[in-house]
């Protein structure tokens, strides 16, 4: 048979994992994989730097449940990319990251780019590893989708000499290896279920918490049957929200800590008791709080407070069978017990507190009459990504989710500069869903180029940036020198992407925001509404510090 070229053997396999969109940065050695991607069928978009490339594919593997990938150049590129392998080691996303390198025979040399690649990778991986032939690249390739997905999800890499990219073999020696299937999706042990129904049967103050596990494993049909049989009340975390969307009657979300603070019980759903849910430990939960907890990883059992019931598998299979459990033995939890009066009480007086500051029309804004008109504005299938302090913070508490993996943000690794590439990525795999990226002007300083990609690729994103004109807060005049949190005043940010062909605005006003958020929100074409709020807008009061402390 005819010899085929490396790039040849290389896109066809990870067409044949179910890998259909692909996100990087070309240049040596990759520039000519980049087309043979397009040329097999595969969609490549080109970004400005490669973070925002990682970053976009981690939350592709996130939203498709195949392996978000991301190809980049040697050296420096692949450095770069290591960000998005971090993002999504810390938010068990599954990703594959393709880096170039030189050719095999310059290794120890000080080869152009040269660098340690497979080992400054390994840290933030699954695994890790360099085909050893052109003939053996769709066995590589089959075994990192394998790894990515199996168990924990989370990243691989795969390091690309040029002689692999470059090289060539004979169709006749390589072995196309099958499309991987889908993980895997493991039930509980039939006791522990018993017990878990047991533990919550037996609370006072029980209380569910849906983790971004339940909306990457797909649960929702059986999350909202468990909880609607049950008449738990529930809580999400940020990624969570629209498993069960946020206007549910059993959703608490508005009385989150005293939730927290005072449940017995807590059942865990793709939760983890890392600093998002401050350890599970006092002040911010009961010292003795008991935990239920359902998790894909049996190593994440029992992590920072003992666990009383372990639920080790895929979400949705384990709530199956508790949901049999229940229409076999039929339980709930009662509407008129003590513990949802004091919940009812404690959302109404929040409730009341975040509107009055919602119907601020004071000028300048602060952030929560910001988010007001942004929630009247927005569709309701819309997706949502967001980042920065307090823009995402408290677009966290009173911007709504009514469905499933339609927000992205910071997440578990609290990373700025992914809202951008979050926006691309979601806007690529859902076209024709509109998508809203909610950003701090400092988080936007991050990746804002990434406009450019927006625009080239004629993504209609609307941007809204909410600008205080610095990190956390900014003032309104430089001082010299500038104080080391402060940015620009009144930064045009909206001329960014002007430049490449979008449409901006800027506003001060309540009325005037109104305004640019439905002419953005109904533009085909990519949109940025440059928000000047008061730079010394912040967050309700808080009862605890954003972090735990002993």
């Amino acid at each position: 048979m005819a010899d085929i070229k490396g790039t040849t053997v290389i896109a066809r396999s990870l067409k044949r994992q179910g890998i259909d969109v692909v996100f990087g940065v070309v240049g040596f050695p990759v520039m000519d994989l980049a087309e043979e991607l397009q040329r097999e069928g595969l969609r490549f978009y080109g970004f400005r730097n490669e973070q925002a490339a990682s970053y976009a594919a981690g939350a592709a593997g996130y939203l498709t449940g195949r392996p978000g990938t991301c190809v980049t150049v040697s050296g420096p590129g692949m450095i770069h990319g290591i960000a998005g392998l971090s993002n999504a080691w810390a938010n068990c996303w599954p990703m594959m990251l393709l880096g170039g390198a030189n050719d095999t025979y310059q290794n120890e040399r000080g080869g152009f780019q040269e660098a340690p690649q497979i080992e400054a990778a390994r840290p933030f991986v699954k695994l890790a590893t360099r085909p050893d032939s052109v003939a053996r690249v769709p066995e590589y390739l089959e075994k990192a989708t394998r790894t990515a997905l199996y168990g924990r999800p989370g990243a691989v890499y795969v390091d690309l000499p040029n002689d692999i990219i470059s090289g060539t073999a004979d169709e006749a020696t390589i072995a196309w290896s099958p499309r991987s299937p889908d993980a895997p999706k493991s039930l509980a042990d039939p006791a522990a279920i018993d017990r878990a129904l047991a533990a919550l049967r037996s609370a006072q103050r029980p209380l569910v918490v849906v983790g971004k596990g339940a909306a990457y494993a797909r649960a929702e049909v059986e999350v909202r049957r468990f909880v609607e049989a049950t008449r738990l009340p529930f809580l999400a975390s940020p990624m969570g929200k629209g498993v069960l969307p946020d206007d549910h009657a059993l959703s608490v979300a508005p009385a989150r800590s005293l939730a927290l603070a005072e449940a017995d019980v807590v059942f865990l759903v793709g939760a983890r008791l890392n600093w998002i849910l401050h350890f599970g430990l006092p002040p911010r939960f009961a010292k003795d709080v008991r935990i239920v907890q359902l998790d894909v990883a049996a190593e994440e059992i029992g992590t920072n407070v003992p666990t009383e019931a372990a639920l080790v598998g895929d979400a949705g299979a384990i709530l199956g069978q508790m949901n049999a459990a229940l229409a076999a033995e039929p339980w709930q939890f009662a509407r008129d017990s003590e513990w949802w009066t004091k919940l009812g009480a404690s959302i109404a007086q929040n409730q009341r507190q975040v509107e009055a500051m919602m119907n601020d029309d004071g000028v300048p804004m602060g952030y929560y009459r910001v988010m007001r008109e942004i929630r009247e504005a927005m569709p309701r299938d819309a997706f949502l990504c967001s980042e920065g302090a307090n823009t995402m913070d408290i677009g966290r508490g009173v911007l709504p989710n009514f469905a499933p993996r339609l927000r992205l943000d910071a997440g578990s690794f609290g990373t700025m500069g992914v809202g951008l590439a979050f926006a691309i990525a979601a806007a690529t795999l859902n076209p024709g869903r509109k998508v809203v990226c909610l950003e701090g002007d400092s988080a936007f300083g991050f990746s804002g180029m990434e406009v450019e990609t927006a625009c080239r690729y004629k993504l209609p994103i609307t941007f809204i940036v909410v600008n205080n004109n610095g990190i956390t807060g900014g003032l309104d005049e430089l001082t010299n020198p500038p104080l080391p949190h402060v940015y620009t005043p009144n930064a045009r940010y909206e001329k960014v992407i002007e430049a490449f062909g979008g449409k901006g605005w800027f506003v001060t006003t309540p009325e005037a925001l109104k305004s640019a958020l439905k002419a953005a929100l109904a533009s085909d074409v990519p949109t940025l509404v440059n928000v000047m709020i008061d730079p010394k807008a912040g967050r309700k009061p808080q009862k605890f510090e954003w972090l735990t402390k002993k």
